[in-house]
């Protein structure tokens, strides 16, 4: 989805995440598809008339990674995200890793587990979906979707078993933008990356 700004129409994460960065970047960087209908990405492409081209996004990641030290790249829908009618968003972290490793600016996965019925299942499907491709896994953060999971603090424990790690953070419920910085669990997350 998009949303109106000074300079035009912008997505929202890719906006804060501009604003939070001490890297200047052009906005097309940052975000190579601006897509207004918050729906998978092959839909809303589909919807819009446009074809999402896995080479534009890999350039872009490029193209921020010989400026920068670290860039956090967000996906869109999922692990298996449909991008078009047979390509997702794995393949795109694929050719990312794949382009950028050889280089000394590899890719690592950081999974973002919604913290609710099912999610055990999601969430070890999708490492092991992640690690099938042979990517590295950086670890997991657990986003609280509600204030009241019956069970949470036992299902983080559960996926900390299983993943042999404890979330890097994990996000209190009803966290959204503010405009008003990164909160302390978003700082402490980057730091954590970091030091990986």
């Amino acid at each position: 989805g998009s949303i109106d700004t000074a300079e035009g129409p912008r997505n929202g994460d890719a906006h804060e995440l501009s604003g939070a960065s001490n890297v200047a970047a052009a906005y097309e960087d940052v975000n190579p598809y601006l897509l207004a209908m918050p729906a998978s990405p092959h839909l809303a492409a589909r919807a819009e008339g446009v074809t999402i081209a896995p080479e534009r996004i890999v350039r872009a990641y490029e193209r921020l990674a010989a400026r920068s030290d670290v860039i956090i790249v967000e996906g869109a829908g999922g692990w298996y995200a449909p991008i078009s009618a047979t390509g997702t968003m794995a393949d795109i972290a694929q050719k990312m890793y794949e382009r950028l490793a050889p280089s000394g600016f590899p890719l690592s996965i950081l999974l973002v587990v919604g913290m609710r019925l099912g999610c055990l299942n999601h969430a070890l499907l999708t490492c092991e979906a992640i690690r099938a491709r042979g990517l590295p896994f950086a670890g997991w953060i657990a986003n609280k979707l509600q204030a009241e999971m019956p069970l949470v603090r036992e299902n983080i424990d559960t996926l900390t078993s299983r993943f042999g790690a404890p979330p890097v953070a994990v996000v209190p419920a009803g966290v959204g933008a503010s405009g008003m910085g990164p909160p302390s669990w978003a700082m402490q997350a980057v730091d954590s990356l970091v030091s990986l």
